[in-house]
C-alpha cells in the first residue's frame, strides 16, 4: 500500500489570511447511523463491506453517468472489455484476446466463454454489439467515446469485429471505462427508462437497492465468473461531511471511505486499526467559466481569472502536499504532461488589472460560483473567492447538491462551478470531452475551431510524441482564451481497516471490490 506522510502545516495566519471557512460542519444529510451488527458482520452472519463515498451517485446507468462516485458502484455491478491494471496498463477482462490491424481501422475481440449477466442471461457478441451501439446513441454521455466507430458486427457467438472511421489511439483506454462497461440487453429491454434504477452486469455483486442521499446496496453474485466472491454484501454509504466518514471508519461502521480530509490523515494514520492508501491519481480540479454568459463571455475577464489565483498557496492551505498545482488537466505520468507548461502563472496584479481593462471591466466584475455541499469544497469556494476579491473580481459562492450540479452543467444553468475530472490513462479522456465543441462534458460551452480541431487531430495520431506536442497546442490555446481554469491535481486519499483484504490501490482510483475479503 502507499502512503504518504504530511509536511508541517501552515501557520495559523497563513490560513487565516486566505480561508473562511464556510462550513465546518458540512453538508450533513448523507450521515450513516451504526448499524446494529457493525461492518463486517450482519444479523445473519454474512460478510458484509461498508464503503463511505463523498456523494450520492447519480446515475448507476453507464450510458448516462459522469460522476466519480457513480463509477465506484458501477465497478462492482459491471465489468468491462478491459480494465486498467495496479501499473496503470490496459489489459483484457471480459476479453480473452485481441488483434488490432495494421493499419489501427479494425479490432477484433474475442470473449471469455461462460459468462452470463446477473439476470440470467448470455454474455455474448451480440451484447457487446447492443451495448456500444447504445452507447452510441444520442443523449449518451459515451458518445464522444465511441464516435470514431463505424461498424459492430458479432461474427460469432464469442468474436466481434469493431471496425472504426479512423485511426483512434484512446480506443482501448475508453473500453477499460464507462464504454466497456456491459450492461444487460435483456434488462434494458424490460425496464426501458428505468433501467438506470435496475443496472444489471456481469459483476461480482448485482444491485439491490438505492436510497438517494443515503446508500446503494449491493449482493454477491453468486455466479460470477472470474473469480470466487468473498463478502456477501457491499453497502456504499453517503457521507457529505468526510469528517463525519472519518469518525464512522474509526468506530468500525465503515470498512473503508474513499476520502480523507487532509487534516484527518494524521489521526488515521496513529490509529493502529487503520491504513492510509494515498497516491497522486491522474486528474484534476478547477472551475468551469460559462463561456456562453454575462461577462464570462469575455476571454480577457476569464483570463483574469486564471491569473488571480495562486496555485501553490491553494495546494498548501487546503491539501498540505496531498495535491500539485496544475495549470493543464494532464498530471506528471501521463503521455502529455509538460512541466513548464503545466507550472502554476505567477500571480501579477498588473496584469490582472490590464485584463480587466482590456475586458472593459477595469472597476473589477461579478459572477456566480456553484459549489457541492461538502466541507472541503465549501473550503475551496472560500479560498477562490478571497483570492479574486483581492483584485476586485467578487464570487458569489452557491451551495448546490453534487447531483443537481451535474444537471445544471447538462443545461447549462450556471455561470461558474467547481468541478474537477478523476481523470483516466489516455490524455485524451481529460480533454476532448470537456473542450470540444458540443461534448456532454463541455460544461463551459467552449467552442473554438482551432482547438477542435486540434484535439481531433491528437486522437487519430498514433505517434506519442506527436500526439504530446498536439496537445501541448490545445493548452496554449485554452489558455490563452481562459476556457477552463485549471488548478490542481488530485490526490486519492483513502481511509482503509485493517481488516478489509486485498485492497491494491488502481491508479484510476477506484475501488475494486472483486477481490476483497474482510475479517
Amino acid at each position: 500500500m502507499f502512503t504518504k506522510k504530511m509536511n508541517k502545516l501552515l501557520s495559523s495566519a497563513v490560513l487565516s489570511s486566505l480561508l473562511v471557512l464556510t462550513a465546518c460542519g458540512g453538508g450533513g444529510g448523507g450521515e450513516t447511523a451504526t448499524d446494529a451488527g457493525g461492518a463486517g458482520s450482519s444479523t445473519t452472519g454474512q460478510k458484509v463491506l461498508n464503503i463511505g463515498l463523498k456523494a450520492d451517485p447519480p446515475s448507476l446507468d453507464p450510458m448516462s453517468s459522469s460522476s466519480l462516485y457513480d463509477r465506484q458502484v458501477q465497478n462492482s455491478i459491471y465489468d468491462k472489455l478491459f480494465d486498467v491494471n495496479a501499473d496503470g496498463e490496459v489489459v483484457p477482462m471480459l476479453v480473452s484476446e485481441y488483434t488490432v490491424s495494421e493499419d489501427g481501422l479494425t479490432y477484433t475481440l474475442t470473449l471469455h466463454d461462460g459468462i452470463t449477466f446477473q439476470d440470467g442471461s448470455e454474455f455474448n457478441a451480440e451484447a457487446v454489439k447492443f451495448n456500444l451501439e447504445r452507447y452510441k446513441q444520442e443523449g449518451s454521455k459515451r458518445i464522444s467515446e465511441l464516435n470514431p466507430i463505424d461498424t459492430v458486427e458479432a461474427t460469432d457467438e464469442l468474436t466481434v469485429v469493431i471496425t472504426l472511421k479512423e485511426p483512434f489511439a484512446p480506443f482501448l483506454s475508453v473500453l477499460s471505462d464507462r464504454s466497456g462497461m456491459m450492461v444487460s440487453p435483456a434488462a434494458v429491454e424490460k425496464h426501458g427508462d428505468n433501467y438506470v434504477k435496475n443496472p444489471v452486469g456481469t459483476g461480482p455483486y448485482a444491485f439491490v437497492e438505492q436510497v438517494s442521499g443515503d446508500h446503494v446496496t449491493l449482493k454477491k453474485n453468486e455466479n460470477y465468473w472470474k473469480n470466487e466472491v468473498k463478502i456477501d454484501e457491499v453497502n456504499y454509504k453517503v457521507f457529505t461531511n468526510t469528517s463525519a466518514a472519518v469518525q464512522n471508519l474509526r468506530s468500525g461502521v465503515v470498512d473503508i471511505i474513499d476520502e480523507i480530509p487532509v487534516k484527518e490523515i494524521p489521526t488515521v494514520e496513529s490509529d493502529p486499526n487503520l491504513t492510509v492508501v494515498a497516491q497522486a491519481n491522474m486528474g484534476f480540479q478547477g472551475i468551469h467559466l460559462n463561456n456562453t454568459v454575462g461577462d464570462l463571455q469575455n476571454k480577457y475577464l476569464r483570463q483574469a481569472v486564471d491569473l488571480a489565483l495562486d496555485r501553490e498557496a491553494i495546494v498548501k492551505v487546503l491539501f498540505d502536499g496531498y495535491g500539485a498545482p496544475a495549470h493543464t488537466p494532464f498530471a506528471p505520468g501521463s503521455l502529455a504532461y509538460n512541466e513548464e507548461q503545466d507550472k502554476s502563472p505567477a500571480v501579477d496584479a498588473a496584469k490582472v488589472q490590464e485584463l480587466l481593462e482590456k475586458g472593459g471591466k477595469p472597476d473589477g466584475f461579478s459572477f456566480k460560483m456553484q459549489i457541492s455541499t461538502t466541507t472541503e469544497n465549501e473550503q475551496f469556494g472560500a479560498v477562490i473567492q478571497n483570492m479574486l476579491k483581492a483584485h476586485k473580481i467578487n464570487v458569489e459562492l452557491e451551495k448546490v447538491e453534487y447531483g443537481t450540479m451535474l444537471e445544471n452543467g447538462d443545461s447549462g444553468n450556471f455561470e461558474a462551478m467547481q468541478l474537477g475530472w478523476s481523470g483516466r490513462i489516455d490524455p485524451d479522456q481529460n480533454v476532448y470531452d470537456f473542450l470540444v465543441t458540443g461534448m456532454p462534458n463541455n460544461q463551459g460551452r467552449i467552442s473554438e475551431p482551432e482547438l477542435d480541431e486540434v484535439l481531433i487531430a491528437a486522437r487519430a495520431e498514433q505517434d506519442t510524441a506527436k500526439r504530446a506536442e498536439l496537445y501541448q497546442q490545445a493548452m496554449d490555446i485554452v489558455h490563452e482564451n481562459g476556457s477552463y481554469i485549471y488548478i490542481y491535481h488530485n490526490y486519492d486519499k483513502f481511509g482503509v481497516s485493517n481488516k478489509v483484504q486485498g485492497f491494491t490501490y488502481i491508479p484510476d482510483g477506484i475501488i475494486r471490490t472483486a477481490n476483497l475479503d474482510i475479517q
